[in-house]
């Protein structure tokens, strides 16, 4: 029997851990291009989803606080009233994008030909 390997030894399951989540990968994505507001990440979120999506503010407040906590952003607090909070992409989180830009290529590749062809098969 093969003997489990810690998630620190693996980095494929390190980072499987790090991106998990529904809405990370997505919110990475939408940082690239440089700082937004929670309502901008919100809006961004919602923009090409399927029928009437809606994200919960808790779930898109514990993506935001997980993606910070492994440092692939960071929050700025302005500190006013209204509050005004910003996220930015840190320099590991910059550095993540070609990985994501590299999932988006692939699946533009073989998703849309998945799905061409079950459509033909229909």
């Amino acid at each position: 029997m093969a003997k489990a390997i810690p998630a620190r030894a693996c980095p494929v399951a390190a980072f499987q851990k790090m991106i998990s989540g529904k809405y990370k990968l997505r919110i990475v994505w939408d940082l690239r291009d440089g700082p937004r507001r929670y309502g901008e990440i919100r809006s961004g979120l919602l923009r090409g989803m399927a029928g009437s999506a809606e994200i919960t503010p808790r779930v898109l407040s514990r993506e935001l606080k997980a993606l910070t906590q492994s440092g692939l952003i960071d929050r700025k607090d302005f500190g006013e009233v209204p509050p005004k909070v910003e996220y930015r992409l840190t320099r590991k989180g910059k550095s993540f994008v070609p990985v994501v830009a590299a999932i988006r290529e692939w699946g533009e590749r073989n998703l849309s030909e998945t799905a061409a062809l079950a459509e033909a098969a229909e």
